[in-house]
């Protein structure tokens, strides 16, 4: 907990620190010169040291308050970095399968995490037409599977990649006058 008078930052200006360090990461990579290997060794130093310091914490961390941590998003993302979650890769993709599933659900579709074969995590999709007729709200299938390997793949970088299992076929309707009446004509 913050105390009191201590500026928190909300989750919409982290991203905006985030990706602004993105492009200063970027923009310093391509500047030539010892000035900027000098500045990428100290980021590197200081991502380091920043990630150690969260280890120990996690150290001193009980069970359900390293849980806490883990579910924090930011939190749970640097740990990722870092490589000191305490969730294995699987339950955190599970997770973020069910962040998408209201979103998923929604638009139509459904999404659910199928579990890991060797590296690849695999996920059951269903898009439907939750707009209408047609292909639903402005994507189909591929764009439902992007974002949830997106997704994946950040919160479980471990796997290398993350399929979609093809969709179980639906049995074929038999009209039931046909079951109760076979030698009627």
């Amino acid at each position: 907990m913050a105390e009191a008078g201590t500026a928190r930052l909300a989750d919409p200006d982290v991203e905006a620190r985030l990706a602004r360090l993105d492009e200063l990461l970027n923009a310093l990579e391509s500047a030539p010169g010892p000035a900027t290997r000098s500045a990428t060794e100290a980021v590197v130093l200081l991502t380091e040291v920043y990630g150690e310091a969260l280890a120990r914490v996690l150290d001193h961390a009980d069970g359900p308050l390293a849980g806490l941590l883990a579910e924090d998003e930011l939190l749970g993302h640097l740990m990722v970095l870092h490589d000191i979650h305490p969730e294995p890769a699987e339950r955190r993709a599970a997770r973020a399968v069910e962040r998408l599933r209201p979103a998923v659900r929604e638009r139509g579709g459904d999404v659910e995490w199928a579990g890991v074969e060797g590296q690849v995590g695999r996920v059951r999709l269903k898009t439907g037409g939750g707009c209408g007729s047609g292909s639903g709200c402005g994507g189909g299938r591929s764009d439902v599977t992007d974002v949830v390997r997106e997704a994946v793949l950040a919160a479980a970088p471990e796997l290398t990649a993350v399929e979609p299992l093809p969709s179980p076929t639906a049995p074929a309707f038999v009209p039931l006058t046909t079951l109760t009446h076979r030698g009627a004509r």
